[in-house]
């Protein structure tokens, strides 16, 4: 069944009016007679049997399509399938497709396709044109359309089913109107009422195909209401013989076609000549040579329609049922009064799935897509939607992603965290892989405190030198001259071990840097600890009957030279063998670096190690500060208290800078600490002694110290 512009007669008895029919619904039925003759002429399909077929109609009424199909089952008059044996011919199929758009076809249910499981519907389901339709408008990106449906059953399937889809997509709907088709005059009027509001919105979806349009928009050509059409259309195959099959009509010479003659006046404007009557001067006459093919496709489309191609497909199906049939073994034989069929089942289905990328007309099409959007602008890279209270989602606000997040897509819902070791550009809209973060050699501050390291290790290593060379002398003998190469020594490995924290951190850089830089300042710390017990010692073994003099020995000063360090030792054994430093990547202290650096591993461990250094540094400065005012010839506890007092200093304004630095920062402050100390040390102990040894040698004699007192 598909819908022609007629009464609800048969052919012989209708008055035909050309103006009630709708040209591209002919091809349709073209399409019907051209798949019969196809099938009749094929002797191998139907070799003794010839197909006919039965038409019915009613103009624009759907619902009197259905009548008929009910009458064809119950009245006397009429044909019916298998039921009236009283007529010489049997109806073998009623082929079933209504040509309104987007689907107004008869569709099942999955419950009701079990009921009537031998069913079976030409024209595609229309759930899968919603899809479509969805895709559609998310590939132009729009999200604010209004929605006009027909105010029957078919309509209201239409907005249910569409609606739910459109929210789960977050498409809205500006506004929502059913039309009654069966009275045009309130249709027009509320059309007209409401047509300011629906022109604001670009873009619109208008259901019922080409009954809404011959009924409602062919009244609006006055109004430029449209500036661009989108249809959706049944998929056709290409079938070459029927573009012959439309050049052989002959509207003069319709072999029994009524409707070929009211059709080629209504497309052609001109008048067929009736026999036996004299035609109008002021009519244009028809010459049947008119170009079917020269037709614009508004009217008629000579390539075969997706509608025609399904009742095409349709008169194949039930030519092969047919063909099966009387080719099998069955019997026929009538059945008793009362006895119930055999139940009928699906049989020989074949079913298609196209996956196709579909094309689109650009006739008379203007090349700007309509900006269908709630809001004025979309969103850009680097923005996020924010919809306001009391708004649809799809009226929402853009404001910038938080820091640390970006999006790089249009509309985004979300901004989205880059990875660790990654950052937001300034436009965020992208991520930017950090830079790796430490003191390099190759840094302004790097090869600074490179440079100076290596400058205090040569001017230590001079220093040494000097010593060893006048190791005879009696300032070098007066002050201890082992004790004095272990400070030196000691000195020279603590600014080289500076070395260990520029560059990139390693496993066995990070395991040791820690340790070798404690211990050794440990061994300078006890060496000067150690010079300063003896030179209180030595002041006190001047006084007669002090026992004292007998610790005056190597014994004492190798002891806490050996212990001191030894301590330290153990505490830094423990700490690795428990929980050593390690590399580790900070990701957040920095924006846009990630810095790499050695973690302490334990935090007690390392203000342990710390602590102990201090109390060698406050145990020695105690200790000088007490022998400052010894008599001149044992005066060098008074350079010890001073070298003490700063490197105290030092490694007490450290801490609080170390703890509030990150990165390179913090490493250079440890650096620049370790040196500090190391070279106070240096200057204020070593200092002089040099300055006589090198500049003054007539006093580094024993009869002048005596004489005066200055060592």
């Amino acid at each position: 069944m598909f819908p022609m512009s007629f009464s609800c007669l048969e052919l012989n008895q209708m008055d035909i009016s050309p103006n009630r029919l709708i040209p591209r619904n002919y091809q349709q039925f073209l399409a019907l007679m051209f798949a019969v003759s196809e099938v009749n002429e094929d002797i191998l399909l139907f070799p003794n049997i010839t197909l006919g077929f039965h038409i019915y109609g009613h103009f624009q009424r759907e619902r009197f399509i259905f009548l008929n199909s009910l009458s064809m089952l119950s009245s006397r008059g009429q044909v019916v399938p298998g039921y009236k044996c009283d007529l010489s011919y049997t109806l073998l199929s009623i082929i079933e497709y209504l040509f309104l758009q987007l689907g107004v076809g008869f569709e099942f249910s999955p419950g009701e396709r079990r009921v009537y499981p031998s069913f079976f519907q030409i024209n595609p389901r229309e759930f899968i044109q919603y899809v479509g339709l969805v895709q559609l408008l998310l590939h132009f990106q729009w999200n604010w359309v209004g929605l006009v449906s027909s105010e029957d059953e078919s309509g209201e399937h239409f907005i249910s089913t569409l609606i739910p889809m459109l929210k789960e997509k977050e498409i809205c709907l500006a506004f929502t109107e059913s039309l009654k088709l069966d009275d045009i005059q309130t249709t027009m009027r509320k059309f007209l009422l409401n047509f300011i509001t629906w022109s604001k919105t670009e873009v619109f979806i208008l259901y019922g195909g080409f009954t809404v349009s011959t009924s409602i928009v062919g009244r609006l050509k006055y109004i430029q209401f449209f500036h661009g059409v989108l249809h959706l259309r049944d998929h056709s195959g290409d079938v070459s013989e029927f573009s012959h099959f439309l050049l052989s009509l002959d509207p003069l010479n319709p072999q029994g076609d009524v409707f070929l003659p009211l059709w080629w006046e209504l497309v052609f404007g001109c008048k067929i000549h009736k026999s036996g009557k004299i035609p109008p001067k002021v009519e244009k006459q028809c010459t049947g040579k008119e170009n079917v093919q020269k037709l614009p496709n508004y009217t008629f489309e000579t390539r075969m329609t997706g509608e025609s191609y399904n009742i095409y497909n349709a008169i194949y199906a039930v030519a092969h049922a047919l063909h099966s049939i009387y080719g099998s073994r069955a019997r026929l034989t009538m059945m008793k009064p009362g006895k119930m069929i055999s139940k009928v089942q699906s049989w020989q289905v074949i079913t298609f799935a196209f996956s196709q990328k579909i094309g689109m007309g650009k006739e008379s099409m203007q090349q700007i897509i309509p900006f269908a959007r709630c809001g004025m602008q979309r969103c850009q890279a680097g923005e996020r939607r924010s919809v306001p209270e009391g708004k649809q989602v799809c009226c929402y606000q853009c404001d910038a992603c938080p820091e640390g997040t970006i999006s790089n897509q249009t509309d985004a819902a979300h901004c989205k965290p880059c990875p660790e070791d990654q950052y937001p550009n300034k436009d965020k809209d992208q991520c930017i892989a950090k830079k790796i973060h430490f003191l390099a050699f190759q840094d302004t501050l790097g090869y600074t405190l490179a440079f100076l390291a290596l400058f205090l290790s040569v001017i230590t290593f001079a220093v040494l030198m000097i010593f060893y060379k006048h190791h005879d002398t009696p300032i070098v003998k007066a002050n201890n001259r082992d004790l004095t190469y272990i400070l030196l020594v000691s000195l020279l490995l603590c600014f080289l071990c500076s070395f260990l924290f520029i560059g990139q951190p390693g496993k066995l850089i990070c395991l040791f840097q820690q340790s070798a830089f404690a211990i050794l300042f440990s061994l300078a710390i006890s060496s000067v600890l150690a010079k300063t017990i003896m030179v209180v010692l030595a002041f006190m073994a001047t006084k007669p009957g002090n026992k004292t003099r007998k610790l005056l020995g190597k014994s004492l000063t190798n002891s806490i030279v050996l212990v001191c360090p030894l301590v330290q030792a153990l505490l830094c054994f423990s700490w690795l063998g428990t929980s050593p430093p390690f590399p580790n990547f900070d990701f957040h202290s920095l924006f846009g670096e990630i810095i790499l650096e050695c973690k302490e591993g334990s935090a007690v461990m390392f203000y342990g190690v710390l602590s102990y250094l201090g109390l060698l540094a406050l145990v020695s400065f105690t200790v000088a500060f007490l022998a400052r005012k010894l008599p001149d010839s044992f005066n060098e506890a008074k350079f010890i208290t001073f070298s003490m007092l700063v490197f105290c200093s030092v490694w007490i304004s450290f801490l609080p800078t170390y703890l509030s630095t990150k990165g390179k920062s913090m490493v250079a402050v440890e650096i620049f600490s370790i040196l500090a100390s190391g070279a106070a040390l240096l200057a204020c102990i070593f200092s002089p002694k040099c300055y006589i040894i090198l500049l003054r040698p007539d006093l580094n004699c024993r009869e002048n110290m005596i004489r005066n007192k200055n060592f």
